[in-house]
């Protein structure tokens, strides 16, 4: 390849999706979506579930047919270059997908194979594999014997044994504890850091946060796209008053009560453990009216405060507009 040609190939993105549809039957489950990822970026997919994220997934990775519109992966037409993109991409699946009976090594040599690496590469490979995932003397554990979060990133180190170019993950941390989805995610910055492009689709905010742009996904469609300040700019209607009640689930019910009959004009009133969020433009002009109606109610607000709106703030805005 040519120094220009180089260029001009690191000059396109390396996702594409061009008015990318999946109808089954009368059922639209991705309808027009158009979005593009960049080279070395993470690109977080979030959405509840049945809004099409794992459809569309499974569209760019050529496993279904889309109704409508294409999808370019690394400059190809997945339509017409599936066999040619497909050891250049991995997939971490969001149900665990290795073998339980086997080990780690056995695993690992199970998928190399797969991938048609030589016996000289898969020995390092999997060497490398296992230092970049911590996996170093777990060799001969039997997956089933593994934590949940060292089989996460068991499967993500099948995912890159052939060094893939795009990296998609759909929901890889699910009912993983949080000390290791930090570990995962530290994993997947390496990734980046190498060169490698993630798509990963989440519903953890937190892991959200740690993307270099997202996009919400709501029945099928595309509502927000761009970094995570340029959503929180766009996407949220109103001002987060955080309350620290004495009774969290019980002043969400009176403040969501007060919200139906007109008395309060709040947008949102959402439960965030112990703490209460209630969104309206210029919510600070209602707290002295939020205070009186859960003081009827015999609950005390607690510390009270402006806040700058989380992304969990601005999804659930943007779910609900």
């Amino acid at each position: 390849m040519t120094v220009l040609e180089d260029d001009m190939s690191s000059a396109q993105p390396a996702i594409q999706t061009t008015n990318l549809t999946k109808r089954f039957g009368d059922f639209v489950a991705v309808n027009r979506v158009n979005f593009e990822v960049q080279h070395g970026e993470i690109f977080g997919f979030l959405g509840p579930n049945g809004s099409g994220k794992t459809t569309t997934i499974r569209m760019m990775l050529g496993l279904m047919q889309p109704t409508s519109g294409a999808v370019e992966v690394l400059g190809m037409k997945v339509d017409d270059d599936t066999r040619s993109i497909r050891p250049r991409v991995g997939y971490m699946s969001q149900r665990f997908s290795l073998y339980d009976d086997l080990t780690v090594i056995q695993n690992l040599n199970f998928y190399g194979a797969a991938y048609g690496l030589s016996s000289a590469d898969l020995k390092t490979r999997i060497a490398e594999a296992l230092t970049l995932a911590g996996l170093g003397g777990r060799e001969d554990a039997r997956t089933k014997e593994l934590p949940g979060g060292w089989r996460q990133r068991l499967a993500l180190s099948a995912a890159i044994l052939h060094r893939p170019e795009v990296l998609f993950l759909d929901e890889p941390t699910a009912g993983v504890d949080p000390l290791s989805r930090r570990a995962f995610w530290d994993l997947l910055y390496r990734l980046v850091a190498e060169g490698i492009t993630v798509f990963v689709t989440t519903h953890y905010m937190d892991e959200a946060e740690h993307c270099h742009r997202l996009a919400f996904i709501q029945h099928g469609a595309i509502i927000a796209c761009g970094t995570s300040a340029e959503i929180k700019s766009t996407m949220m209607r109103g001002e987060v008053l955080e309350l620290e009640p004495s009774d969290a689930p019980g002043a969400v019910g009176i403040l969501r009560a007060a919200q139906a009959k007109g008395i309060i004009p709040l947008l949102e009133v959402e439960l965030y453990g112990a703490l209460v969020h209630a969104v309206a433009p210029n919510i600070s002009k209602h707290q002295h009216a939020i205070e009186r109606e859960l003081h009827r109610a015999g609950i005390l607000a607690g510390r009270v405060s402006v806040i700058e709106p989380s992304l969990e703030d601005v999804f659930i805005s943007a779910m609900k507009k």
